[in-house]
């Protein structure tokens, strides 16, 4: 098997080749640094994702809060976090780092707020 990915590992955005050898060994080429072929072999093997998305803000100065998982999850988990985090709202005060939900659809990570939001 064979994949072309682009590194997201550093600001450089290695053309990566990623290839699956008949006995399961991996083979990355493209990369520049040790993060890329890091990156590679993850996103072929467990691929996870950071989730980024808003809450509504009860009492706010603003009506929404930035939030976002505390830590990558697995990526086939995008769909059950963003259900979850939909049925959710806070009320204000908020602040950055805040945990909005301490453990969002089983994956033993927090969804936390990004931004401050102050009361009325």
């Amino acid at each position: 098997m064979k994949r072309e990915l682009t590194c997201i590992g550093c600001p450089l955005g290695c053309a990566l080749t990623v290839e699956t050898d008949d006995g399961g060994e991996i083979h990355v080429t493209g990369y520049t640094c040790a993060r890329g072929k890091d990156y590679a072999i993850k996103e072929v093997t467990c691929p996870t994702r950071i989730v980024t998305s808003t809450v509504p803000v009860e009492g706010g100065v603003i009506s929404r809060v930035s939030v976002k998982t505390e830590h990558d999850i697995p990526k086939d988990k995008i769909f059950d976090v963003m259900n979850e985090i939909r049925r959710t709202s806070v009320s204000a005060p908020v602040r950055i780092g805040d945990t909005v939900i301490a453990d969002c659809a089983g994956t033993g990570t927090a969804v936390i707020a990004t931004k401050n939001v102050e009361s009325l």
